[in-house]
């Protein structure tokens, strides 16, 4: 069964860049209205702000901080007033481990902003705290505009991370496991009309890794394949308006294996597209825009950081 997104709206966090940006554009592009929420635009974001912001397809930015409950429930507060309901919420802000956040810098060293005495990290309230608010909150407005009818949609963005081990990217892993079992937890929503999904992401050349040299180096072009966001967008496209996705990526045509979306249903995206099972899963492997071949280069220095004398004491 195909829904088609036009006329409808979308609230996506962190859509000022990336994949976020890359499933925005698809939205606009068929005619959904949408709520970027971010805590800036990068110039190809605010590009498309301001060719929408009046006319039959609109792209309202709403500056968010999402780690702050309130600014994330004033950003539905601002969807309702300027579109009425909403029918797709996308909890997609998410940042991978920099040494800001960072496990191997704990709080107290010199490259941390994780406050010694705030007990908490922002990478926990970036990655699944903030996705666990959102879907609350959009499950509350689901509710309360039940009387349409319409199939509504709730996608987050998790990671091959979510089934891989890391040993340079500890509480990143660990936040994709969550998304993970938060989505296949939720998939019973879907007896009152919400359904509850994911993208699971291999190697994505965003400015999550672009911008930080750090983990970039762990790529090697020659033999690791990057994933588009334009590819990701693609099938999360597919996932709000269709029952079924292509192992093709941007394919229509029925070719190759189909895979049912529904409620719990979480979707790796490589160079190909296959459904992530939850028990006895094959895992991600080596299939092309999954590997990264110099991630030594990163463990590396995470030993030399444990090696330090008094490393993870209060005070270093």
């Amino acid at each position: 069964m195909a829904v088609s997104v036009k006329g409808r709206t979308a609230i996506i966090t962190g859509a000022g860049s990336g994949i976020n940006l890359a499933f925005a554009k698809l939205l606009v592009e068929n005619g959904c209205n949408i709520v970027i929420a971010d805590l800036a635009l990068r110039p190809e974001a605010k590009v498309l702000v301001d060719k929408h912001t009046s006319g039959p397809v609109r792209a309202v930015f709403q500056q968010t901080d999402v780690t702050d409950w309130i600014q994330l429930e004033r950003m539905f507060e601002v969807a309702e007033r300027e579109f009425g309901t909403i029918d797709i919420v996308c909890p997609g802000a998410g940042i991978y481990e920099p040494h800001w956040t960072n496990f191997w810098r704990p709080p107290g060293s010199t490259a941390s902003k994780d406050s010694r005495d705030s007990g908490r990290y922002a990478l926990v309230d970036i990655n699944i705290t903030h996705p666990i608010r959102v879907t609350q909150l959009a499950i509350a407005h689901f509710q309360k505009h039940r009387e349409d009818g319409r199939l509504k949609h709730i996608i987050h963005i998790s990671s091959i991370a979510g089934q891989n081990e890391s040993f340079s990217a500890p509480i990143y892993v660990a936040t994709k496991h969550a998304i993970n079992g938060l989505v296949r937890s939720l998939a019973k929503l879907e007896r009152i009309g919400i359904r509850v999904t994911a993208v699971a992401p291999g190697v994505i050349k965003t400015p999550l890794w672009t911008d930080h040299p750090e983990k970039i180096k762990m790529v090697i072009d020659s033999s690791d394949a990057w994933v588009t966001p334009e590819e990701v967008g693609e099938v999360m496209l597919a996932m709000v308006q269709q029952d079924q996705v292509s192992e093709i990526i941007g394919d229509r045509s029925g070719r190759g294996t189909q895979y049912k979306v529904k409620g719990g249903t979480i979707i790796e995206v490589s160079k190909t597209a296959r459904e992530v099972k939850q028990f006895n899963d094959e895992g991600p492997g080596n299939r092309p825009g999954n590997t990264v071949s110099d991630i030594e280069a990163v463990e590396n220095e995470n030993w030399e950081l444990l090696s330090q004398k008094g490393w993870g004491l209060s005070k270093l």
